[in-house]
């Protein structure tokens, strides 16, 4: 589970020009604005993610005009990315450890974007135990993840900002999923239509392995339609055999996507040696849309070319563009 509002060390401040009162600060990965003479590097702090919606208590009234979410924002030309709060935010008695997770104590919750009516449709179950959901975790609590695997060859492809969608055929079963339920089949539904479009029952029922597909459903009605297109289209990212609860390799993904004349999310890059500097890695987000150069690409995610497992699970991960971010503020 990500942790929203965690215990961290202030790693740096830095000065800003032209501001005389605020510093820049790392924590973990992350860079944000603090008050001048706040912290000291060093310091123990509640460091609070973007995406965090505080309660609504007096001692965080500032976030009112924001509807109590912490979003990207920028201020004397830095871009900040989350809030530090003093440890005596905490209540007493709380146990003070670099990383401890205090999300519920603060009673912190993540903001969810709506989704839209033509994508909800009617609920067949939770979704199913024998995939994994998608999530990727952001790169700036990954630096030990980096330091390990520094150097390996990795795949980048461009983070669309649609919504995502489950499509798997289990022991002659075929199923549709939004990120977080499984959906009946009824008119109108979104998911479904691109489904039928693509005739992916057949196409999996083709295969002949209990398989799932997932991908970003992008177009109108869908998070602003930022690619203007007509109608919804579909681009994949995973393909999971559900027998041997794993993913595709890179080269067999790739080659699925061909056999059966499905679209990838776009490939940026097949051949990128993972850099352990996360800076580097965010600045690398920052670019145009594959699909409309008119727009900012929502990021990237970068995975390595053959499927890694580690203590956070699949070696796998988003770097965000944070000029996406400031132009929109729903991301």
């Amino acid at each position: 589970m990500r942790k929203l509002a965690s215990i961290q060390r202030i790693k740096a401040l830095e000065s800003i020009e032209n501001a005389d009162s605020i510093l820049k600060a790392t924590v973990l990965g992350w860079q944000l604005v603090v008050k001048k003479g706040e912290f000291k590097v060093g310091d123990l702090c509640v460091y609070c993610e973007i995406d965090s919606i505080l309660p609504d208590k007096p001692e965080f009234e500032f976030l009112r005009p924001r509807k109590m979410r912490i979003r990207t924002v920028r201020l004397r030309r830095q871009i900040s990315q989350g809030i530090c709060f003093p440890l005596s935010i905490l209540p007493s008695g709380i146990s003070i450890e670099e990383g401890g997770d205090v999300t519920s104590i603060l009673e912190i919750t993540k903001y969810e974007p709506p989704i839209p009516a033509q994508l909800s449709g009617l609920v067949k179950g939770v979704f199913p135990s024998f995939i994994p959901k998608t999530d990727e975790t952001r790169v700036q609590v990954l630096q030990d993840l980096l330091d390990k695997y520094v150097g390996d060859t990795c795949f980048v492809t461009e983070k669309l900002d649609g919504s995502s969608v489950t499509y798997f055929f289990n022991n002659g079963e075929f199923g549709v999923c939004s990120r977080n339920l499984e959906l009946l089949e009824t008119e109108g539904n979104s998911l479904w239509s691109v489904a039928r479009e693509l005739d992916l029952e057949n196409k999996l029922l083709k295969f002949g392995k209990n398989l799932a597909l997932q991908g970003e459903i992008i177009g109108e009605g869908i998070q602003k339609n930022k690619y203007r297109l007509r109608g919804q289209k579909v681009h994949f990212f995973n393909a999971f055999d559900i027998d041997n609860y794993q993913y595709f390799n890179f080269d067999l993904f790739m080659r699925f996507m061909d056999d059966f004349e499905l679209e990838s999310v776009p490939v940026l890059e097949s051949d990128f040696a993972l850099s352990s500097d996360i800076p580097t890695l965010v600045e690398k987000a920052i670019g145009k849309s594959v699909l409309r150069q008119e727009t900012h690409r929502e990021g990237i995610v970068i995975r390595p070319l053959q499927e890694k497992t580690d203590t956070i699970g699949r070696v796998s991960f988003k770097s965000i563009n944070p000029k996406f971010l400031l132009k929109f503020e729903d991301a």
